[in-house]
């Protein structure tokens, strides 16, 4: 059985890529980094540790990998695999659809074989979002072909990959827990399973648990810690005032999934006890500039900021901590984040007041711009008055 998996970094090597080996499929990893693409094709194997006491260590085998730049290669690689996966984060996959494009293209021109194309990203409907890029590549001839064998099942994937400081390139360290959710009421005709993927029927309600919990707590984290001068996650949650903001707005967006979903309130309670044990894994060294960089997508409209403390919002449940934490990643300064970067530079030529409505899309008439407002000038003064201390 054959893969191929977008993206050799961290995550695909540490998860997407470890799982699908472990599963038996023989697994090409495509990439645009030479080294890593070099490395891969000549070892065809690295290792993954996992960051707890014993640092357990797993050989991952039967690899190799081709130069993303190398079209027509990744489009014969796709044409006879039996599974496609990504990794590459969600404003890469457009980049990537013209490939796979041209792959489908030349797998529907000699087989009728069914293929699964599967994001593993953190965005709702993150495969669906990857079909409408691969599609617009297509003929309107080719899209109902496709329709019939080739599928694009939305996934939910959670792993804690922190930065790696590792003299071999390929080796990564990953966190214990994992878990990839994969929608199978959108699979085609038989497939395997993947061993350790949990396949269900309705996948939104796992997809929004997942980043309203996991993704909002851990970039709360960061930008609370980033305000208070800490430089990885684990410090920043020692401190109780961090720790205060990251629960009360796992509580808040707790409460708007136990309601929307009918999730078990109290299995969800021990959801973020698990979620708060995973972020202070003392062997781990997560680094806040890493956890909070792309401000811009966090706090934009469908993300894990915004979104939970809108739809809270319309079920008459109070929001202050998510509402403080939009405003506290309106004030991360990272000089090294591009989108940090625009962002302020955006504020202090426009003001607050126009970065909530342009990147939040919240008009300035809403109560939860208000509010935004409100915290982003409270944090700014608390900032200022600790800084000069």
């Amino acid at each position: 059985m054959k893969a191929v998996h977008f993206g050799a970094g961290n995550i695909g090597r540490g998860f997407i890529g470890l799982l699908l080996s472990k599963s038996g499929y023989e697994v090409t990893f495509v990439d645009v980094n030479d080294t890593l693409v070099e490395l891969l094709r000549s070892k065809r194997q690295y290792t993954v540790t996992l960051a707890n006491e014993q640092a357990d260590s797993i050989t991952v085998e039967n690899v190799t990998a081709i130069d993303g730049k190398n079209t027509a290669l990744v489009a014969e690689a796709i044409a006879d695999a039996d599974i496609v996966t990504t990794a590459v984060g969600v404003s890469v996959l457009k980049h990537i659809a013209g490939a796979i494009a041209q792959g489908i293209e030349l797998r529907l021109s000699h087989s009728g074989r069914p293929l699964h194309i599967i994001a593993c990203e953190n965005a709702i409907g993150g495969s669906t979002q990857l079909k409408n890029h691969v599609y617009e590549h297509l003929s309107e001839t080719m899209r109902v072909q496709a329709e019939l064998t080739i599928a694009f099942p939305d996934a939910a994937v959670d792993r804690i990959v922190p930065l790696q400081q590792h003299e071999d390139p390929l080796l990564v360290t990953v966190e214990p827990f994992y878990e990839w959710t994969v929608d199978r009421s959108a699979m085609r005709g038989d497939f395997k399973e993947i061993d350790g993927v949990h396949y269900v029927d309705q996948l939104l309600p796992y997809i929004e648990r997942k980043l309203f919990t996991v993704n909002t707590g851990h970039c709360i984290a960061a930008y609370h810690g980033f305000l208070s001068g800490y430089k990885t996650i684990q410090e920043a949650l020692k401190d109780p005032v961090v720790l205060v903001e990251v629960l009360g707005a796992l509580l808040e967006s707790g409460a708007m999934l136990v309601k929307t979903y009918s999730f078990d309130e109290a299995s969800h309670q021990q959801y973020i006890e698990q979620i708060l044990e995973r972020f202070i894994n003392p062997y781990l060294t997560d680094e806040i500039g890493r956890v909070g960089r792309s401000p811009i997508r966090k706090v934009s409209p469908n993300d894990r900021l915004v979104r939970p403390a809108l739809l809270a919002y319309k079920l008459d449940i109070p929001v202050p901590h998510l509402t403080r934490a939009v405003a506290a990643a309106l004030l991360f300064n990272e000089s090294s984040d591009p989108e940090s970067t625009e962002l302020q530079a955006y504020i202090r030529e426009h003001g607050v007041h126009a970065a909530i409505e342009k990147y939040t899309e919240l008009p300035r008439e809403h109560p939860l711009h208000a509010q935004i407002f409100d915290e982003y000038a409270k944090l700014t003064e608390q900032h200022s008055q600790a800084s000069t201390n």
